[in-house]
């Protein structure tokens, strides 16, 4: 996990990608009527707005409080590693899934008057799939190249030897 703030900022930043470009590809597949290789490119249009919104709203407003709601189910130094990073993971998709969601509905669904209706069914629509991409694909990916970029397995492996 990140420990400097330039770390936190890359972490952020591929996580954000990640998570923006998944979730993207998703929302226009469902508006197509199915995956196509047209929609890895046509994600590319939106991710121009989504990525740095994602990114200012994660780095900014969801990351502390994602921690102070995580930190209230897992215990950091107590529980598992693995637990906490699921809590905070979880907490972080709970946050995030309803204002990318709030986002996306205004900038692309023009909802008109439905606003309330759209953004919920998106939201509904979204979460479970934000959830699993996250928990088993993102999340590992993103701490994988982190890793592999600021060499903490190397760093961890000379400390325990």
């Amino acid at each position: 996990m990140p420990k400097t703030k330039l770390e936190n900022v890359v972490f952020t930043l591929l996580m954000a990608f990640v998570m923006v470009y998944a979730m993207i590809c998703y929302n226009i597949a469902l508006n197509v009527g199915g995956m196509s290789n047209q929609v890895f490119a046509m994600a590319f249009g939106e991710m121009v707005i989504m990525w740095p919104v994602a990114f200012i709203l994660e780095f900014f407003v969801v990351e502390r409080l994602s921690q102070k709601l995580a930190f209230r189910l897992v215990t950091p130094g107590v529980d598992k590693p693995a637990f906490v990073i699921l809590a905070i993971s979880c907490m972080i998709v709970c946050l995030m899934c309803p204002m990318m969601s709030l986002v996306a509905t205004i900038l692309f669904k023009n909802p008109g008057s439905q606003i309330v209706a759209v953004w919920l069914q998106t939201a509904v629509m979204n979460f479970p799939m934000a959830l699993c991409w996250q928990v088993f694909f993102a999340g590992p990916l993103v701490r994988l190249v982190f890793r592999v970029l600021f060499r903490r397995g190397e760093k961890a492996a000379a400390a325990n030897a």
